[in-house]
Order: structure tokens, then sequence, then C-alpha cells
């Protein structure tokens, strides 16, 4: 069966995944962009964005498997839209006409409308329904290739809690954002179920990695 996957998710050393204050100018609050800043540096994102030079090393190495193998992604209402985007029929998110994902997209939210065709091939669905069913059509579009969850704090709570991601991939980046979203709130004994190991790089970011444990041993 598929696997179900989180790549490059970030979160400061206080637990928060977002900051506070999200709008259509702030995508990450007060936040801005330093919680990934680490990804920015790397090899892998400046030759996506076209750019020359960028670090190599164990940065470069996580943020390099993002891509391979997916075949649907599916993510919540705050990371496809600011507070309010469902009130503008015109909005498609926000990364242009071509979004990076180039497969099938699975927006949970209340607010459901027609699905949109993008370029890249990326068409964004959208559906009202409990995570197992989202996940369950998301591994229908997928075919044989994995499923990637990406974020925001609130859906990727959802999955772990109900134990629905096999493999999550959380930065800690060294920064202190004291209110937004926090990631772990109400995953207590979440090492019950999930074996974790960490990774410190020389860019200052732990990398986390969480692996489901055999729920059938």
């Amino acid at each position: 069966m598929s696997l179900v996957r989180v790549h490059n998710f970030t979160i400061s050393l206080d637990g928060f995944g977002t900051g506070e204050g999200l709008s259509l100018d702030a995508p990450f609050g007060h936040a801005g962009e330093r919680l990934h800043e680490w990804m920015f540096a790397t090899r892998w994102w400046r030759e996506r964005t076209g750019e020359s030079g960028g670090n190599g090393g164990v940065d470069d190495a996580f943020a390099r498997q993002f891509m391979p193998g997916i075949g649907a992604e599916i993510m919540g209402a705050g990371k496809f839209g600011y507070p309010g985007w469902h009130e503008n029929p015109d909005w498609k998110g926000w990364w242009g006409p071509n979004p990076p994902f180039h497969t099938p997209t699975f927006i949970a939210t209340r607010h459901t409308r027609p699905s949109i065709e993008m370029e890249g091939g990326t068409t964004f669905h959208f559906l009202n329904a409990s995570p197992a069913e989202v996940l369950a059509a998301a591994r229908k579009a997928a075919g044989d290739q994995d499923i990637r969850i990406g974020g925001g704090v609130r859906l990727l709570r959802d999955f772990l809690s109900a134990r629905l991601i096999d493999h999550a991939h959380i930065v800690v980046s060294p920064i202190l954002l004291n209110r937004g979203q926090r990631l772990w709130d109400g995953l207590e004994g979440l090492e019950q179920h999930y074996a974790t190991e960490s990774i410190s790089s020389p860019s200052g970011v732990t990398h986390l990695t969480l692996t489901l444990r055999d729920q059938t041993a």
C-alpha cells in the first residue's frame, strides 16, 4: 500500500508551525519566512527557483525527499489560503497558475467549491470530510504512489492523532515564536505510536523523523 508522508514541515523551538496574525499579506503571520530560512539556503531550493549556489549537506539531502514518489497531496484550508479565502471566488491558492504540486491536491475544508484544474498537472479538490475519508480519496487518485500531507498545523496534528501518517519529517528551527499554532498540542504520548530519530545540522536546525510503529505487534 502507498505511504502517507510529511516532508520539510518546520516548527520553532517552542513548537509553533506558523505565527499569529495570518493574512493575505502574511501567510505565516508574525513568523514571516524565518521558519523556512534553512530550506531557502539549500541547493535543492535554489535549483527549483532557477538560482545557482546553495548549501549541500544534510539539509539539502532531507529537502530533496519532498518530491519523489508522490502521487497526491493533502492540505488544510489554512494552507490553501488566507483567512476568508472562501469568500473570494477567484482565489486559486498562493502559488500562481502553475502550483508546485503537479498532482491531484485535496483541500480539507468546510467551504467546498468545484474542483480547479491548474497548469502542470495540479487539480485542487475541495472536500468536507474526515481525515480518513480525505485520505481514501487521495489514495484512489495516487494509485501506487505515495500521498504527501502538506499542512498546515491543524491538519497535520489531526492526521498524527489518527495515526494516518507513516513517515513524518519535522524540522525544528532555532527560533522562538511564542504564539501562533503549536503542532504538539493534544499529542501527548505520540512516542508510543511513532519511533523518532533526530539529526542535527550545522545550520542550526534539527531534523526529526517520525515512523509509525507496527500497529499489529
